[in-house]
């Protein structure tokens, strides 16, 4: 059986990516796939973007990482003066999607939904919105479309699985910013790549602890954007639309 480990939304968290890399080798797996939002909110997007270009053979594009590059929000501006040139055109160059195919399933990988980068869905949402998490791209107008019987993503930073109409909707969380619980979250695909019959799959969840008081410490030090909503949204998973700080 085939293994590839799915991260994603490190946002420059380095103590939860460290720790996730760190049990993904300890597995030893050796395919890994980033699902997007390397960088921001956290202290450390070098530190994160570096390792992620070296360890990782898919990278997809997530919002911050397309933003970081177009917008001068402070959020966004303190991000690339820590990145440089070449770091935030690489985020830019990122590809929108992957496709491909295990056991006998065709699988896509986008960071929101193959709308764009922005377009939110979360577990909850109706049915309807869920469904379209299988509709074909905008780039395959005119072309045959992939259409995927399974599809994963990342961006809302809540693990979940659902099944309906014959789909497998998943959402791998978030290594460095979960909105859940609070510990790393990414998921293991096993199965056979490549593989045009059915054979058996399977999607494991992991939940890696991680030194979150350093995290914050490192926020600290650094002096981030948002600091006390980055810190509560660390140690509480409470994000920080949900309500506003006493």
């Amino acid at each position: 059986m085939d293994r590839v480990a799915v991260i994603s939304d490190i946002h420059g968290n380095w103590p939860a990516c460290e720790a996730v890399l760190e049990d993904i080798a300890s597995r030893g797996i050796s395919r890994v796939f980033c699902l997007g939002d390397l960088i921001g909110k956290g202290p450390s997007p070098c530190e994160v973007l570096d390792a992620i270009r070296q360890r990782c053979e898919i990278v997809v594009r997530g919002n911050w990482d397309e933003l970081v590059s177009i917008t001068d929000d402070l959020n966004f501006s303190w991000q690339a003066e820590r990145l440089g040139t070449e770091r935030v055109q690489y985020l830019a160059q990122l590809p929108f999607h992957y496709d491909f195919r295990m056991s006998g399933r065709r699988i896509r990988l986008v960071h929101a939904s193959p709308q764009s980068v922005y377009h939110r869905v979360q577990p909850w949402d109706e049915p309807a919105k869920r469904l379209a998490m299988f509709e074909p791209l905008a780039e395959e107008s005119g072309k045959v479309p992939f259409a995927p019987e399974v599809v994963g993503y990342g961006d809302v930073h809540n693990a979940f699985i659902q099944h309906f109409q014959g789909k497998t909707l998943f959402n791998v969380g978030s290594v460095g910013n979960p909105l859940d619980i609070t510990q790393a979250s990414y998921c293991i695909l096993e199965g056979q790549w490549g593989e045009e019959h059915l054979t058996p799959f399977s999607i494991h969840f992991v939940r890696v602890p991680y030194d979150i008081e350093l995290a914050v410490k490192q926020a600290e030090e650094a002096g981030v954007p948002s600091l006390p909503y980055y810190i509560r949204e660390l140690r509480t998973g409470i994000y920080r639309g949900i309500q506003d700080l006493d």
